[in-house]
């Protein structure tokens, strides 16, 4: 186990363990129950998307970049492609954000993601570009993936891990406790979510400057 710990360290620069995420989190950013702050942010196609425009429908965020092996773990495996194709299917409005500043690892210009999806198969509603940091730093965004839900009236119900196994393995998929799918059908039943906050893991996110 250390022996994983220590290798997927070295891959991945600025790993961020969920213990010190979890902390991090809890000193800025949005709350539960609350509005979620508001942003506007333009996509790969060069289509703006305006989060107020999503009133009225659950929406997802999640953060990505393509070079870190947790991303790798659920889009290789296609797992994280499903969970935007059932969702969007549902009438869920995902964005996926990219906060990879230019020339830090996971960057890619609006070709350079088109290309990238496609070669993905991904499934969101869109892909926003974020090079400035300004929606993730807004939302304190710590990891890749950090992965937050919007309820249909516009507050944050749910912000952080993906799911309770906080690996790099890509056989830990199956049998984990998908967080993120939890509280979309929780609130599609008109639930509160059961476990609003969780301890985000993964690769810390490449800001141009630290948070």
């Amino acid at each position: 186990m250390l022996k994983k710990i220590i290798m997927t360290a070295a891959v991945c620069a600025a790993l961020i363990l969920p213990a010190a995420a979890h902390a991090a989190a809890n000193k800025a950013g949005p709350e539960i129950g609350q509005p979620a702050p508001a942003f506007t942010g333009t996509d790969s196609k060069g289509v703006k998307h305006d989060l107020a425009d999503y009133k009225g429908k659950i929406v997802v965020l999640e953060w990505h970049n393509d070079g870190c092996p947790y991303v790798k773990k659920h889009y290789e495996t296609n797992h994280m492609q499903g969970l935007q194709k059932a969702a969007v299917d549902d009438g869920v409005v995902w964005l996926t954000i990219n906060s990879s500043a230019e020339g830090k690892q996971g960057y890619f210009d609006a070709a350079g993601t088109n290309e990238l999806m496609a070669q993905q198969k991904s499934a969101e509603t869109a892909r926003i570009l974020d090079p400035t940091g300004e929606i993730g730093k807004l939302y304190g965004a710590k990891t890749t993936p950090h992965m937050f839900v919007i309820d249909a009236n516009g507050a944050l119900a749910y912000m952080g891990a993906i799911d309770d196994k906080p690996t790099t393995e890509k056989s830990d998929i199956e049998g984990a406790k998908n967080f993120v799918t939890a509280a979309i059908e929780e609130l599609k039943a008109g639930k509160p979510v059961s476990e609003p906050v969780t301890p985000p893991y993964g690769c810390g996110v490449k800001y141009q400057d630290a948070m």
